[in-house]
């Protein structure tokens, strides 16, 4: 493969021309030189391969920062993949934390909908009530505990991180 231009490359690494230039930005990748003559800037393959090692490791939810600090050890001969995996490790942890939240939010949420009437007038909505009890500085309801006493009484538990 020989080098591209930049509209040619990112077709080639399946993103826009606008994510090449982030990328750049972000030192990601590297800009290649204007030439001297005036044309086109030329990037080599190696540079759609990289972008292509960011959108993957952005797919499996590494943030920008953290792919950068793996590109660093992919350019290290001397990194062990035990440094690799530790990243690993802790992008797990970290999904596993945001899973856990996202459950105590669909929990939270199936008790306001279960709570609620369903029809009638907007001041009797157990959904608003209990989302002004929070935002009016009362501490909201935790899903769970106490939960089944506001369902009785109209209004709804809600969850907070």
């Amino acid at each position: 493969m020989k080098s591209m231009t930049i509209s040619q490359a990112a077709r080639a690494a399946g993103v826009g021309v606008e994510t090449v230039r982030f990328y750049e930005r972000r030192h990601l990748i590297a800009r290649p030189a204007k030439p001297p003559d005036g044309g086109f800037r030329r990037y080599p393959p190696e540079t759609i391969e990289r972008i292509r090692f960011v959108r993957q490791a952005q797919g499996l939810g590494f943030s920008l920062r953290e792919i950068g600090e793996l590109l660093s050890l992919r350019a290290d001969p001397a990194t062990d993949c035990s440094q690799v995996r530790e990243r690993a490790v802790a992008k797990l942890e970290s999904v596993e934390r945001k899973i856990g939240e996202l459950e105590r939010f669909r929990r939270a949420l199936e008790e306001l909908i279960a709570a609620c009437p369903g029809s009638g007038a907007l001041r009797a909505c157990s959904i608003m009530e209990a989302l002004a009890s929070a935002a009016g500085g009362r501490p909201p309801l935790r899903s769970g505990a106490g939960s089944a006493t506001a369902a009785r009484h109209g209004s709804a538990a809600t969850s907070t991180r």
